[in-house]
């Protein structure tokens, strides 16, 4: 029995500089604050979050999913060093934004202070697919992805408007 969604994908990153990482998705990506919490510490715990508070603000993309950009109470403790690809760590991690302009979308994060991991520019990883990652301010990697055929690689989305 497969677990029935009834809303799109929700990803909660957790960050030390909450209003930095909110206007990076905003400015660079385009997207929406929704709401903007704060969970005390009795219920942080309960919820095993944090034996602190924390605050939470809510992203909407322009496809509906949602970011949830998480700043704890007490800073969180720094991952381990950056090492220079991806695959090289165990436990690594990327958003993955499929977008209908690449190029445009680069662009558009570089201005917003994006470090991109690729160069300037797309990578064509096969016939018609182009990436570029990149990271935002507090170094979680994104990546942009455009397909030539979308159709071809998620063809259950034909009838999403």
């Amino acid at each position: 029995m497969s677990t029935t969604m009834v809303s799109p994908l929700e990803v909660g990153i957790c960050c030390r500089d909450l209003p930095a990482l909110q206007r990076f998705y905003e400015e660079g990506l385009g997207y929406t604050a929704k709401s903007l919490i704060h969970v005390p510490a009795d219920k942080a715990m309960h919820a095993a979050m944090s034996a602190h508070g924390y605050s939470v603000v809510r992203l909407q993309t322009t496809y509906g999913e949602r970011i949830k950009l998480i700043q704890p109470d007490a800073a969180p403790v720094d991952a381990e060093a950056d090492l220079p690809f991806l695959l090289d760590r165990a436990g690594s991690f990327y958003l993955t934004f499929i977008v209908a302009d690449i190029d445009a979308a680069i662009q558009r994060l570089q201005q917003a202070g994006a470090q991109f991991l690729t160069g300037d520019r797309r990578v064509e990883v096969r016939d018609g697919v182009y990436l570029a990652f990149c990271k935002d301010p507090e170094g979680n990697v994104l990546e942009l992805v455009t397909y030539a055929d979308l159709h071809a690689y998620r063809n259950d989305l034909e009838n999403r408007n």
